[in-house]
């Protein structure tokens, strides 16, 4: 489709953040191919040959689940996002700047932003580039080759839009950025959905390193993952700064904007805890508190917890999400309940710092987590996990008929109960055929064997089998990939 063009020249500023952007642009719409002249970017907080990003290395790969999310032409390095949020507007006004490796050879390059969010400005290494905003996809007509190292920098704004989740659960229904009724933000993004508010390749295949830092209207305060480095008033502004110094994948990466106030805990061993909630959540910080505890009761199973700093932010959602460092919570009962806090801090773990590369493996995140989540449950009421998990076997049948097998569930449904409670029950009936002292020898290990980065279900198993010197493809493939539940084989810990 043809456009009409308009030349103008526009100056952008972006509040409190020493960019000035000039520009020569197209009328701003998706589609049609813009050029932009800049002249005056900030300089990157991260040059591209710094050896801190070598812990970021991935190897992307298209998901085979959603594809049409994320580029395995791009290897996300770091992100830089300077965000500033108009409370009054709706609108956000961002600068991103991305470190990426290319992983091939190319014309050009993509990320994924959100339609509804107008680009302003692309830059690749200081020198201004064209580009098209063709629905989610930011496409950018630079050659790369492969292993080169490159600097993308982003000028965008408009108000932010949740996108359609493919589930059929009752708790959420959309996911990206949600802006509530009296202009407050919060964000969950799984399986995707970071696009809507940042410039990135939303794959899980893909983790990176992140420095965020955000502006609101005092006394409003934005919050992100990792450690608070600064938190400042600005000419009105509450400018706060977040670093996440280890890779976490863009699912895992969420922000929070309200009129916030924390509470600060540590750990036993030393992890900062902090916990955020709002003057119109009663009795959160109470609810909230036990993170602490959590952690303490999950390192005696899982070893030390692998972050700088962990804690909690209660949002308006009706769900929870193991977001990276910072717990995404929900403001009902159940959601803050002792279980869920339990269950979303093992992915601290299990999830976070091993990422499936692939969202058909999604199980590998959920089932471990709610198997600690039923042992939790066992110590708490002073059953055996027997007694706990025999409900649940009653149970699993009938998710396997309505959403699929844990390792083949139909992809209109994601995160439904089949793919929690059916691996659950496989970690259970594995532990029977291992014993008590080798299965949790193996359950605390095998997270180290690719921290920080992700795994496959195959890496996974043959690590098993090679650890425990049992051949289990069959009793893996029946657990994940049968229509009907496993009988179970009854071993040393029976």
């Amino acid at each position: 489709m043809s456009r009409r063009l308009v030349v103008l020249v526009v100056v952008l500023a972006v509040v409190g953040g020493g960019l000035a952007w000039w520009l020569t642009r197209g009328d701003g719409g998706s589609g049609g191919a813009q050029a932009a002249t800049v002249a005056g970017f900030a300089k990157p907080s991260v040059a591209t040959d710094d050896p801190s990003l070598d812990a970021a290395l991935s190897t992307p790969q298209e998901d085979s689940y959603y594809p049409r999310v994320g580029d395995p032409g791009v290897d996300a390095l770091h992100y830089d996002l300077d965000l500033t949020w108009d409370r009054e507007s709706d609108v956000l006004t961002g600068a991103a700047t991305v470190v990426f490796r290319a992983t091939s050879d190319a014309d050009s390059f993509q990320l994924d932003l959100g339609a509804p969010l107008t680009v302003t400005a692309v830059a690749v290494d200081g020198h201004a580039a064209s580009f098209t905003h063709p629905g989610k996809d930011l496409v950018v007509d630079t050659s790369v080759v492969r292993d080169s190292r490159h600097t993308v920098q982003v000028a965008y704004h408009g108000t932010p839009e949740p996108v359609e989740a493919p589930v059929t659960r009752s708790d959420f229904s959309t996911v990206g950025w949600t802006t509530t009724a009296n202009h407050e933000v919060w964000t969950m993004q799984e399986p995707f959905g970071a696009f809507t508010w940042y410039p990135v390749n939303d794959q899980p295949s893909d983790k990176a390193l992140y420095d965020f830092t955000i502006r609101v209207d005092a006394p409003w305060v934005g919050i992100a993952n990792g450690t608070m480095t600064s938190r400042e008033v600005e000419d009105g502004h509450t400018v706060t700064h977040f670093r996440l110094g280890q890779p976490a994948a863009s699912y895992l990466t969420t922000i929070a904007i309200g009129a916030y106030r924390s509470d600060e805990l540590e750990t036993d061993s030393g992890t900062p805890v902090m916990l955020w909630a709002l003057p119109s959540q009663p009795g959160a910080f109470r609810d909230l508190r036990y993170v602490k505890t959590a952690v303490e009761w999950i390192e005696k199973k899982l070893g030390p917890y692998p972050f700088d700093t962990v804690g909690a932010v209660l949002t308006a959602s009706d769900s929870a999400m193991e977001t990276q460092t910072l717990l995404t919570m929900g403001d009902n009962e159940y959601v803050r309940s002792q279980e869920v806090i339990v269950h979303e801090l093992v992915h601290q773990w299990y999830g976070d710092l091993v990422t499936p590369t692939d969202w058909r493996d999604m199980w590998m995140n959920e089932g471990m987590t709610m198997y600690l989540q039923l042992v939790f449950r066992a110590e708490q009421t002073g059953q055996s996990i027997d007694g706990v998990m025999a409900p649940v076997r009653r149970y699993d049948q009938s998710l396997r008929k309505e959403a699929g097998p844990p390792g083949a569930y139909n992809p209109a449904m994601f995160g439904s109960s089949n793919v929690y409670y059916g691996p659950a029950l496989m970690w259970n009936a594995l532990r029977h055929r291992l014993g008590d002292e080798e299965f949790w020898r193996l359950v605390e290990e095998w997270p180290q064997q690719h921290a920080y980065g992700n795994a496959t279900r195959d890496q996974w198993f043959d690590w098993i089998e090679e650890q425990s010197g049992q051949e289990l493809t069959s009793f893996f493939d029946s657990w994940l990939l049968d229509s009907r539940t496993p009988s179970v084989r009854r071993g040393p810990s029976s």
